[in-house]
């Protein structure tokens, strides 16, 4: 991932997305996207309709990514849990990546799990990234203590 490109690239994931919260499969999807950033595991985004009706809310608050644009932040409920800005969305991205208009982004860390394929997900350290580490990506990963400034 240290190879990966500067600005992001985006392309279609292969391998089919999962995602769990309190016991519920809320995302099942063959559809989805990642974005591929220099000194970050892929992060992954599902299209809307692909999340389970009822399970996204509006959070508080958003971010501005310097190569997508404006992110605003969901709520994650299922199952008995609720994740305040579990997922994030880019409801107007910037042209370059407008394919990531109606996707959501999910963090694993906040979620009961998460799959690519038949490969657990282990998450990004840190609260502002949402990268997905599978064993065929390799740190070190931007995000841990210290590493922001990178």
């Amino acid at each position: 991932m240290w190879d990966y490109p500067r600005p992001p690239a985006l392309e279609p994931e292969r391998r089919r997305v999962r995602i769990e919260l309190g016991g519920v499969t809320i995302v099942d999807s063959t559809a989805a996207l990642r974005v591929l950033e220099t000194s970050h595991p892929p992060t992954i985004y599902v299209p809307a309709g692909d999340v389970r009706a009822g399970v996204l809310s509006p959070g508080r608050g958003r971010s501005l990514c310097e190569w997508k644009g404006q992110a605003t932040y969901l709520d994650v409920g299922a199952g008995g849990r609720h994740e305040e800005r579990a997922a994030w969305t880019y409801r107007a991205p910037v042209k370059r990546y407008a394919a990531l208009r109606d996707h959501v982004c999910f963090y694993p860390s906040r979620m009961g799990a998460c799959w690519l394929g038949d490969e657990r997900v282990a998450a990004q350290e840190g609260d502002f990234y949402g990268g997905w580490i599978t064993p065929d990506v390799r740190g070190p990963f931007k995000g841990g203590p210290g590493t922001r400034g990178w």
